[in-house]
């Protein structure tokens, strides 16, 4: 039996929330109470050479945030494709006799990992989360966890988003990140443990749950309870059969979640051993569906018009990791009170805790991947494999009401390929395949193939004249969909009815004369002079697009300021560059 360490045990978590960046519990769809979290400083140092660990370490780094930011204390963004992690921890002898389980967040973009100099596994994929059941690398006393990270920065063929793959930022594209990026975190299981809980919900009040065990073993019960407003709504248990067990639950008087109406059902998830608890779990749920009919979004069976923005997800200081659970809060209550009802999380899987605010806050999510930029067999293989990993962590999400898995056809440089237009349809069949309850955008803005469930179409017109010219008779029988730029249909497809979204557009650029940008600043059709002059570009904008009824939602561009792109309706660091008041009138022009 195991002997360690005793430290301070501060209710669940452990360790004081003033020492650690990013305390909060990282995975709130999937919560433990017995959990120690790894953020902090590490010792780190860079490998340019890939000639190994170093014997050394001779920096510091913050964790979660890569070293290419402020906030990890080195902030230095050259090239280094191969970098070191190494720390030490004590497990809470509180934890003697049960499983030990090392969580990472995200790492970009390949990540092996060591327990006291020996290997508990690797992972490829900078977006999404992964996990080793450490129990037999551990020791009584001090433990050293090592990390290796590998991000090639000018591999066009993985997955990596806005992150460019030049020295210096440039256009639309962004500082990179390189190695640890979300949160780090140990947690103690019994000996035989819920690896996930896959949860499907209904308006009638049903929730169904479908739950992997691991390490399990004979006469494992799995039980669940659901609470509204701390009040038990149903429970239920039943015999795990195999890897697994299914149960379903029916609340009364279901309460759904909505826009701005987010009801939340807590539940609680038990595996049992002849009435002992091996593993227990936290997580909720809302009540809701989605469907796409009569060329409109319907969620609930109200039709609702998405009204969203583009949101990067960077930050001046820690870039893609928001810095604390604050601000990611903070931008999604900026875009409600400026009358939008959801945002397109661009290029990026988001940290977990601002889909979890989107839940609590009654916010509307589409989820996305970082693309890649060039197509070959290995890039298909890489992407499909992280794209199933962000699906399979997301899936729970009531914010989350549609996939993007490709966005302007990146990744897929020539649809003149069949090849490439197959990898298109293949994402969009294998996302139907493992989620069949939201609809799948197969390539978000141009070169569609036929295989879609809202037909997206990205349109920067500098005016509402001249968006109103190009798209009044979208939608009428006979009406040709207007390119821009770019060819709307990938070669040999056409229409296929779904309804249209204007899923990007406006990217109005506007300085505010106290705000610090870089010298390429830049904006669509320009930069405009005065606050005025950009509010009444706006301002045209919407009376155009209220007159193009074919439009069941749009995405503005953007939310922020990202470096070099002044397209925000915020400054980079958070300041409002126009009243609040006025673009939620604004977006009332559109019922």
């Amino acid at each position: 039996m195991w002997r360690f360490s005793v430290i301070l045990l501060c209710f669940t978590f452990i360790g004081s929330a003033a020492d650690i960046p990013r305390p909060e519990y990282p995975q709130p769809q999937f919560e433990r109470e017995r959990w120690l979290s790894l953020n902090g400083t590490w010792d780190f140092e860079f490998d340019d050479a890939n000639a190994g660990e170093p014997r050394t370490f001779g920096r510091k780094i913050l964790v979660p945030y890569a070293f290419e930011t402020k906030m990890s204390g080195i902030g230095d963004t050259g090239f280094h494709p191969w970098v070191w992690y190494r720390r030490t921890v004590n497990v809470p002898d509180a934890w003697r006799g049960q499983r030990i389980l090392l969580h990472f967040g995200a790492v970009d973009y390949r990540a092996w990992v060591w327990v006291n100099g020996k290997l508990a596994g690797s992972h490829e994929g900078g977006h999404t989360p992964f996990r080793f059941d450490i129990t037999d690398l551990a020791k009584p006393g001090t433990n050293t966890i090592t990390v290796k990270a590998e991000d090639p920065p000018q591999d066009r063929f993985i997955p990596r988003g806005k992150q460019y793959w030049e020295l210096k930022s440039r256009g639309i594209f962004y500082t990179r990140t390189t190695g640890i990026w979300q949160p780090v975190w140990l947690e103690a299981t019994g000996d035989a443990y819920l690896d996930k809980v896959r949860i499907t919900s209904f308006i009638d009040g049903r929730i169904r749950m479908e739950a992997k065990v691991l390490r399990a073993k004979p006469n494992l019960e799995f039980v669940a309870k659901a609470t509204f407003r701390n009040q038990e709504v149903a429970g239920g248990q039943v015999a795990v059969r195999g890897p697994g067990a299914h149960l379903e639950l029916r609340v009364p008087n279901p309460q759904l979640w909505m826009v701005n109406s987010p009801n939340l059902y807590d539940l609680t998830f038990e595996l049992r051993s002849g009435g002992t608890v091996l593993d227990r779990v936290k997580s909720y749920t809302g009540l809701r569906e989605i469907a796409i009919s009569n060329g409109r979004v319907w969620i609930n069976g109200r039709s609702v018009y998405l009204k969203w923005v583009l949101d990067q997800g960077y930050w001046p200081e820690s870039t893609i990791t928001p810095p604390t659970d604050d601000a990611m809060v903070f931008d999604i209550k900026a875009t409600q009170d400026m009358g939008f009802n959801g945002c397109r999380k661009h290029q990026k899987v988001e940290d977990p805790r601002f889909l979890y605010w989107a839940d609590k806050m009654g916010f509307l999510v589409s989820g996305e991947m970082a693309n890649a930029y060039e197509f070959d067999p290995d890039y298909a293989a890489r992407f499909t494999r992280e794209w199933l990993e962000a699906v399979e962590r997301d899936y729970n999400h009531p914010s989350v009401i549609m996939w993007v898995p490709i966005n302007e056809s990146w990744g897929t440089p020539n649809l003149r390929d069949p090849q490439q237009q197959n990898h298109l349809r293949s994402n969009y069949w294998l996302t139907k395949s493992l989620d069949s309850t939201r609809p799948v955008v197969e390539n978000d803005g141009w070169e569609h193939v036929d295989t879609l469930d809202l037909f997206t179409i990205h349109d920067y017109a500098a005016s509402g004249a001249a968006l109103l010219k190009k798209y009044k008779d979208l939608g009428k029988r006979g009406a040709r969909i207007p390119d821009n730029g770019r060819a709307i249909f990938a070669p040999g497809n056409s229409y296929n009815g779904a309804p249209f979204l204007l899923s990007e557009f406006g990217g109005i650029a506007y300085i505010p004369s106290d705000a610090k940008v870089p010298g390429d600043a830049w904006g669509y059709a320009g930069v405009e002079k005065t606050r005025e002059s950009a509010i009444e570009r706006l301002r045209g904008i919407y009376e155009a697009i209220a007159q193009i009824p074919a439009f069941a939602g749009f995405c503005y561009t953007q939310i922020t300021d990202v470096e070099q792109e002044v397209n925000g309706l915020l400054t980079y660091d958070r300041k409002m560059k126009f009243d609040p008041k006025v673009i939620k009138e604004i977006n009332a022009l559109i019922p």
